[in-house]
Order: C-alpha cells, then sequence, then structure tokens
C-alpha cells in the first residue's frame, strides 16, 4: 500500500463543527494539535465530544481551544477535569504570530471544524473564518435547495 493509502487510513475524524460552515465564510484551514489529559483522549476515543460553540483564542502569546466539551471517560477513578476547560493548541511560532496578525487586522474569528486521530494523536483543524450576515446564510440555504431541486429532477428524469 502506499505512503498516502496508509495517511488516508491512520486518520479518523471523531466529531464535526458543522454549524461552523452554516455560521462562517471558511477562508483557510491549519491542522493542529491539542494538549489532553489522559482521561481526555480515552473519552475522546468514546467519541464523547461536542465542537458545537466552540472557537480559539490568542491569550499571552499561546493558542487557546475555548469551550470544546469532552464528556468524562466512563472508566475513570476520582480526578475527573473540567468538561468545559481551555485546551492549549500545539502550532509553530510563526503560525501562532500569523493567525495573531489575520485575527487582530482583519477581524477574523478561530473556528475548529473538526477533531480527529492521525498517526494516534488527537488534531484539530481550525478554521480562520468570517462570520456570515443573515442574509448569507439565506442565500446558502436557498442554493442548498435549490441543488437538492435539481438533482431529484435529474434522477427522476433518468429512471
Amino acid at each position: 500500500m502506499s505512503a498516502k493509502g496508509e495517511r488516508e487510513r491512520a486518520q479518523t475524524i471523531v466529531a464535526d463543527n458543522r454549524k461552523a460552515l452554516h455560521d462562517y465564510h471558511v477562508l483557510e484551514t491549519r491542522e493542529a494539535g491539542v494538549a489532553l489529559l489522559g482521561s481526555e483522549v480515552k473519552a475522546i476515543r468514546e467519541g464523547q465530544v461536542n465542537l458545537r460553540d466552540s472557537f480559539a483564542r490568542v491569550e499571552k502569546g499561546e493558542l487557546w481551544l475555548m469551550n470544546v466539551h469532552i464528556g468524562a471517560y466512563t472508566h475513570a477513578g476520582y480526578d475527573r477535569p473540567d468538561e468545559r476547560r481551555q485546551r492549549k493548541l500545539l502550532l509553530h511560532r510563526h503560525e501562532i504570530n500569523r493567525l495573531t496578525g489575520q485575527v487582530r487586522e482583519k477581524g477574523l474569528t478561530l473556528v475548529p471544524l473538526q477533531l480527529y486521530f492521525k498517526n494516534g494523536r488527537v488534531k484539530v483543524s481550525l478554521a480562520l473564518a468570517k462570520g456570515k450576515q443573515t442574509h448569507d446564510k439565506r442565500e446558502t440555504i436557498r442554493r442548498r435547495e435549490l441543488d437538492r431541486e435539481t438533482r431529484a429532477a435529474v434522477k427522476s428524469r433518468s429512471r
């Protein structure tokens, strides 16, 4: 098997933030590691994670993942971490500086799109995004319904 095929097989998506694609225009994405506790990794493997309403913030030159809900691991002992605690994102300094500049100057937001395992490590797909206006959201919904109707018409015509 090729190296690319092995890499694709090693990546398993655990959580999606589909609401972010509805609320934001995604300009670019970046992969970042996440500093977690052992019981949190095991809870993620069980699928007890939710990315809804989560975001990333730069504080004191470090990137932090905020408001991500990671449930308690079922077989954990007495020491359970807070389910919505801040988690540090692992990026190179130059990447953090670049993202910080874009967030401050252009008024963009850092939003996690996916949480996944890659070669046994938890990674997050972080998007540099701009908020959508209400009319943009309506236009997206209209376009999606039009595509759905077109596919249905083509399918019925081919029968």
